[in-house]
């Protein structure tokens, strides 16, 4: 990361708490609208990611700079750089954390804004758009559609929803245990994902998804999708993984592609 193309942001949630960010301009000359602000890509990280996804993500946005669009990479609460605690994470204080980061942008002139959401990321996005109307367009890549399923899988069937909501519940995967307050699950029950896809039109939807995937199974796609109007498109990339390990180039061909047929 070139740290004259980038600049570094804090951006103070609903909750006083600070999200760390990283803001990468569109390259001089290149997509400016009215008012003089290029179309801006909010990306929105993993379950247990950070903003620079690996360093995938930085790239990503050099590559979106020169192809006219700003570029927003941001750290949900209790993740990366930010404040607060990972383990109080839910769905809805991912929401209410994107949410300030778009006030944030707005409040900069920026007024043709693209979200796009990895896997939990993407269920976010998803909640935050259906309920924001002002969101230009949406693209997930490997998003969930039936995260309480997901989750309660993870946590081997040991979740009651009646107990606590600050008890810790335990999730076991490959990585090891993680352990999550019951509200997580709780806050779960307040999202139809599907129906949240379906709130966006009119306004373009694309969804990316491996047909390996072994996190979120490639179904979920299909009923995000089934459920989506239109303009809306599915894109499977064949042989990926949930990570899309090898897969980048495929994955950014699509990306980029349909970003520039919004332009």
């Amino acid at each position: 990361m070139e740290e004259k193309h980038w600049s570094r942001k804090m951006i103070v949630n609903r909750r006083g708490l600070k999200l760390a960010a990283l803001f990468r301009a569109a390259e001089p000359g290149r997509g400016a609208e009215r008012g003089g602000r290029a179309p801006l890509v909010i990306v929105c990280h993993g379950f247990t990611g950070s903003k620079e996804g690996g360093g995938g993500a930085v790239a990503m946005a050099d590559e979106l700079a020169g192809r006219g669009f700003a570029a927003l990479l941001f750290d949900f609460t209790g993740c990366g750089e930010s404040e607060g605690l990972w383990e109080e994470i839910t769905l809805s204080r991912e929401v209410e954390d994107l949410g300030a980061v778009v006030d944030w942008a707005r409040s900069k002139g920026y007024r043709r804004i693209i979200l796009n959401g990895r896997s939990f990321g993407g269920a976010t996005v998803l909640a935050y758009a259906a309920a924001d109307e002002k969101i230009a367009a949406v693209c997930t890549w490997a998003a969930v559609a039936r995260p309480l399923r997901l989750f309660g899988d993870l946590a081997r069937g040991r979740v009651n929803l009646d107990g606590p909501d600050s008890e810790t519940i335990s999730l076991f995967d490959d990585s090891g245990t993680l352990g999550l307050r019951r509200r997580f699950f709780q806050d779960l029950q307040r999202y139809d994902l599907p129906g949240c896809a379906a709130k966006i039109s009119p306004r373009p939807l694309l969804l990316i998804h491996g047909t390996a995937d072994e996190v979120v199974p490639v179904e979920e796609a299909h009923l995000l999708y089934g459920r989506a109007g239109e303009p809306k498109e599915l894109s499977l990339i064949e042989g990926a993984d949930h990570r899309f390990s090898d897969h980048a180039g495929g994955i950014w061909a699509v990306f980029f592609r349909w970003l520039g047929e919004l332009q």
